[in-house]
């Protein structure tokens, strides 16, 4: 059995799996989580600022959510997330779809078992491998 300490609580809970919170902490931030998905669908056009007064959460857990792709903006949000390899505006995630595909195939490039280039071993022409006519 894993005990641990909830790290917004305090209280002793057992650990399974997941952020280090307690059950009753966890459903608390399921509710937040709620709430400001509601928020940002309702005012499209309002800041990271606004939506933590409003719904009353951390602006952190609000730049969390965005990061873990559970939340996501609309084109018209006053929200600016960043990709964290080029700097170029995304809606949700860290990375842009371009930096997304070059870290997906540098991944499978590592993984994938290099080729070695083989040296080609010309076969020395040799005088019995000529062909010969009998002079009959």
């Amino acid at each position: 059995m894993n005990v641990r300490n909830c790290r917004k609580c305090g209280r002793i809970f057992n650990y399974v799996v997941g952020p280090h919170i307690c059950p009753a902490c966890r459903e608390a931030m399921e509710e937040d989580f709620q709430k400001v998905k509601a928020y940002i669908r309702d005012n499209a056009g309002a800041t990271v600022t606004q939506v933590a007064e409003e719904c009353e959460v951390e602006i952190g857990q609000i730049h969390q959510w965005l990061r873990e792709e559970r939340l996501s903006l609309s084109d018209g949000s006053g929200i600016v997330l960043q990709c964290e390899s080029c700097g170029a505006p995304i809606t949700s995630g860290r990375y842009c779809e371009g930096c997304k595909r070059k870290l997906t195939m540098g991944l499978q490039n590592a993984v994938r078992p290099a080729h070695e280039d083989k040296p080609v071993v010309e076969k020395q022409k040799r005088e019995s491998d000529k062909m010969r006519f009998l002079n009959k």
